[in-house]
């Protein structure tokens, strides 16, 4: 058992500290850009269908599958936000989003790595006032382009929303105060 509490504790650490994104030029990152055409959904929709009351989406993304192919995966919390992460189902939802409705696979997370990721992530959303939608809206108003993104994450001690965007064929990223939803930059800092 203290085996177990240790690895989830080094795994959450882990993740506090890991890249919200990939660096710049991985390649599935810049296949991403490239398939989020072909996509019948945008975030915004694949968000609202996951997140069921009384469950919560705690992030979102647009991603390559196993096979390569895009896949629309959203994290959510079964039990909502009032919910700790002890007392909580964390599972994500994905799926192709090359059709409509979104008809998405659900996997209860059970391994560390996503465990780990998925409770910093429910407990981030608690503190914050903000719902993912609010945060897109904002980044929608701040920045054109298609949002592909949107995670709550610790950055330097700074709990923040990242929100990714593809514009030009480029990705931005824009950060937003978790607890304000205030915009804070230079975009990535």
């Amino acid at each position: 058992m203290r085996a177990m509490i240790a690895f989830a504790f080094l795994g959450t650490l882990l993740v506090a500290y890991a890249p919200a994104r990939p660096p710049e030029g991985e390649k599935s990152h810049g296949s991403v850009l490239e398939l989020l055409g072909q996509s019948k959904l945008t975030l915004a929709d694949g968000i609202r269908q996951a997140a069921k009351s009384p469950g919560a989406a705690i992030s979102a993304k647009f991603e390559l599958d196993h096979s390569g192919e895009l896949s629309l995966s959203v994290y959510t919390a079964a039990m909502g936000l009032a919910a700790g992460a002890e007392q909580n189902v964390l599972k994500e939802l994905s799926g192709s989003p090359e059709s409509a409705p979104w008809k998405p696979k659900t996997e209860v997370f059970e391994d560390v790595p996503h465990v780990s990721r998925a409770a910093q992530q429910l407990t981030l959303m608690t503190l914050s006032p903000f719902s993912l939608l609010d945060i897109l809206e904002r980044a929608q108003k701040k920045h054109p382009g298609a949002i592909y993104s949107i995670t709550p994450v610790l950055r330097g001690r700074k709990a923040l929303f990242v929100v990714l965007v593809s514009s030009e064929g480029k990705s931005v990223e824009l950060d937003f105060d978790l607890t304000t939803g205030e915009a804070v930059g230079p975009p990535g800092r």
